[in-house]
């Protein structure tokens, strides 16, 4: 069974020893459940696995008969990984302790490998050399398979001085090292898991950084940054997605600005997701909904007895969104009372509770969206100027899905693919159905496009969407009749002002301070603008687009917000010969 040194391992040379004579089985029975002990101590103690395993095989030396020891780890590929050895004054070379073709050999067997005369067999016969000399001792060999899970995952391995004969003297020393390798393969395979866990981890972990670096780059060089869930190609929204991409990054207020439906709060949701507070809470409030006093309450909370109704203590919205981010829609609308209260929490980042008088501190990230053209507000005297320049640190224009013409169909198709799963139908939409819809100029922007589609899609009579199925072809498009009744020169429910300029000024991605780009605004009736012109056909704008671009159907893509390949297939569809100059 288990044998006893009276010296130490490395001590043994090749002279000519024979095995001690062996002791009672209780004795031998008691050494190894001391050893068994011993290790299982060693395997529980909080170190790396690479001194786990030498540890275990240092230990062997006590318990075990042996000139050499090792433990070999291997990879997917059954290939040494990690070796750990002992008893040899040469450095841990895998041949010198256990030549390949026998961990070939145990693996393929699983099960455990014992040689009485390592110089009588095939598998030792290039590298190993259990001895320094040329003498003719018998080398034993005993590998064992250390299993988890029914898989290989390592190979533990002796040799010692053997007496040659084909007994079976080994087997009580394969048992105890086969209860060895049970435990050892127990404590590698959990060192895995860990591993594994650990290195999930840090790629959640990074993973927006990851995202944010996965840019695509045009032919003319320009970056493109791709958002999951915001859907587009057009010039328009990829401005917009790469300025979302540089100030997700750090800390810094948002004002996001543009008509309603163009998506204000998904853009917030991004920026949150995106930035390194993408693990804490995203909160929003709309406050345009709330009176000033429920509106305070809702924002920094209250104690218990501050108000009718107040039965308990309640925590606002900022200390829900501590340590994450805070979206106040439709921040334009708040009185200029309260507009003072919320200053000074954005100032001094602290607020005290509606009836309480103990100070809270909250570390929040700030996101306000409007519609409003708060400059005139500021003008007005309606908006205070101090909180004005608080909230537009970074101000992003969200652009109306009429400047977005290209993108019309590819969201069209995802609310289509979205009312078919929630509905179970499997409806599709004709090519001048979406040529159709985008002629339109869809004055509640995305929002409107989405309840168009629905609308249409539930009345729909085959599974073929086609033109004749819209509202618009019925006469029953209140939409568009509310705008063209409204005077979109006095006011309304967009930011007016802002979209009655001839130009709008405008900070590219990376330009220096001051460095202004003046971007023409298209209004509602030029008919330069994408959305107008229902007498224009798709090859009518495909032609208009090729001419404006010389000719270049990569700069016609951009121009429609298409790419190069679907550009060449309008071609070939409506049979528009390129012309070539």
């Amino acid at each position: 069974m288990v044998h006893i040194l009276r010296n130490r391992v490395d001590e043994v040379g090749p002279r000519n020893i024979l095995p001690e004579p062996r002791i009672n089985s209780i004795h031998e029975a008691d050494i190894s459940l001391r050893g068994i002990y011993e290790i299982s101590k060693i395997l529980t103690a909080p170190t790396r696995l690479e001194i786990t395993i030498a540890n275990v095989v240092n230990t062997l030396s006590s318990f075990v008969q042996m000139r050499h020891g090792a433990i070999v780890v291997l990879d997917a590929e059954a290939e040494p990984e990690i070796t750990a050895t002992t008893g040899s004054s040469h450095p841990p070379q895998i041949g010198r302790i256990i030549p390949q073709a026998a961990i070939d050999r145990i693996v393929a067997t699983g099960a455990p490998l014992v040689i009485h005369d390592v110089s009588k067999s095939e598998l030792f016969q290039t590298d190993f050399q259990p001895s320094s000399s040329g003498d003719t001792i018998p080398i034993a060999f005993i590998g064992i398979p250390i299993k988890a899970e029914h898989e290989i995952l390592a190979i533990l391995s002796i040799d010692r001085v053997g007496d040659g004969e084909t007994s079976s003297p080994c087997d009580e020393d394969v048992r105890f090292l086969t209860m060895v390798a049970n435990l050892v393969g127990r404590t590698i395979r959990l060192h895995h898991i860990l591993s594994m866990d650990r290195q999930r981890f840090i790629e959640e972990q990074r993973r927006p950084e990851k995202w944010l670096d996965e840019k695509r780059t045009d032919p003319a060089g320009h970056r493109h940054v791709k958002i999951d869930g915001i859907i587009g190609e057009s010039p328009a929204l990829k401005q917009v997605l790469e300025t979302v991409s540089v100030v997700a990054r750090t800390n810094s207020t948002v004002l996001l600005r543009g008509e309603s439906g163009t998506g204000k709060e998904f853009f917030a949701q991004a920026i949150h997701k995106l930035s390194p507070r993408g693990k804490k809470a995203f909160v929003k409030l709309n406050c345009a909904a709330l009176s000033e006093s429920v509106l305070e309450s809702e924002l920094f909370g209250h104690e218990k007895g501050a108000f009718t109704g107040a039965i308990s203590q309640r925590a606002g919205r900022f200390e829900l969104a501590n340590g994450g981010t805070l979206l106040l829609d439709e921040i334009g609308e708040i009185s200029p009372a309260f507009q003072a209260k919320l200053l000074r929490v954005l100032q001094e980042g602290e607020l005290e509770r509606v009836g309480g008088t103990r100070t809270l501190q909250v570390d929040v990230r700030l996101i306000c969206a409007t519609n409003k053209d708060l400059e005139t507000a500021v003008v007005n005297g309606e908006f205070r100027a101090d909180l004005y320049y608080r909230i537009n640190v970074v101000p992003i224009i969200l652009p109306p899905l009429r400047e977005r013409a290209g993108d019309i169909p590819r969201l069209a198709n995802a609310f289509l693919d979205r009312f078919n799963k929630e509905n179970h139908r499997e409806l599709a939409f004709a090519p001048s159905a979406l040529d159709l819809i985008s002629q339109c100029y869809f004055p509640g922007n995305v929002r409107e496009l989405e309840n168009c589609v629905q609308r249409t899609a539930t009345l729909a009579r085959s599974r073929t969407i086609t033109p004749s199925d819209f509202a618009c072809k019925n006469s029953q498009c209140l939409s568009s009749l509310l705008w063209k009744g409204a005077d979109r020169s006095h006011g309304g429910n967009a930011i007016d002002e802002l979209s009655q300029r001839d130009t709008m000024p405008v900070r590219r991605i990376g330009a220096p301070e001051g460095d202004i780009t003046p971007v023409k605004v298209v209004y509602p009736n030029d008919p330069a603008s994408p959305a107008m012109g229902p007498h224009l056909t798709e090859r009518d704008r495909l032609t208009d687009a090729m001419e404006k671009a010389g000719w270049v159907q990569a700069k016609a893509a951009r121009i429609l917000g298409l790419t190069p390949r679907q550009i060449g297939y309008a071609l070939r569809r409506h049979g528009i010969e390129v012309k070539k100059f």
